[in-house]
Order: structure tokens, then C-alpha cells, then sequence
């Protein structure tokens, strides 16, 4: 059994996006920089060393870390709980609860057609 001190999270594991702190431009790992070579999977700190940044042509070291993009939070040994939800990525799950309150509103919106 691992020590629960050391597990990192699912977030904590994926690859890291940087942003360019000039020009708000997002380095993706999984996508990469086709225009510039790169291939997807490349990981920020495996660039070349003379990549620029694609929009302002800044060097490596005006970007900051920003985590990692769609990936769930929590660990691994968890995500298993929860009725599947611990398996969505923020943006499903913002998407979830926000969708459902939307479907309250229309549904309580609705009773006024009711005479």
C-alpha cells in the first residue's frame, strides 16, 4: 500500500499548462505547437530552447504554471465514489450543476402555465 503522504492527485500527475504572462497565450501539452514544430504529448519543460512563444514571441521564461487542464480532481483510489461524479473534470462538472439549475428554473417557470 502506497503512503498517503506521497500520492499526488490525478491533477497533480498530468502534465502542467504554462501561460504566457505577456500575452495571456496558453501552452497546452496535449496539443502541442504545430506551428512551431512541436509535437502533442510534449511536455513544457521538454521544449527546445529556443521556442518562443507562438503570439508575442516571448522566451520560456515568461510563462507561469498553471495546472493542468481537464483532468479530475482527487485521487486515483477515489474516483471510484461518488456515483461516477468524482470521475468528471471541473469543466463537466460546472456543467452538470449549472445545467441543472437550469432545468429547475425552466421547470418551476413552467408552473405558471398550469391554471
Amino acid at each position: 500500500m502506497s503512503d498517503p503522504a506521497n500520492e499526488q492527485t490525478l491533477a497533480e500527475q498530468a502534465p502542467a499548462c504554462y501561460e504566457c504572462r505577456v500575452c495571456g497565450y496558453v501552452y497546452e501539452p496535449s496539443r502541442g505547437d504545430s506551428n512551431s514544430g512541436v509535437p502533442s504529448g510534449t511536455r513544457f519543460e521538454e521544449l527546445p530552447t529556443d521556442w518562443r512563444c507562438p503570439v508575442c514571441g516571448v522566451r520560456t521564461s515568461q510563462f507561469e504554471n498553471v495546472g493542468s487542464k481537464g483532468t479530475p480532481s482527487g485521487f486515483q483510489s477515489n474516483l471510484s465514489y461518488g456515483l461516477g461524479v468524482n470521475r468528471l473534470t471541473p469543466g463537466q462538472k460546472n456543467l452538470l450543476i449549472f445545467g441543472a439549475l437550469a432545468i429547475a428554473v425552466l421547470f418551476f417557470l413552467s408552473l405558471y402555465s398550469l391554471h
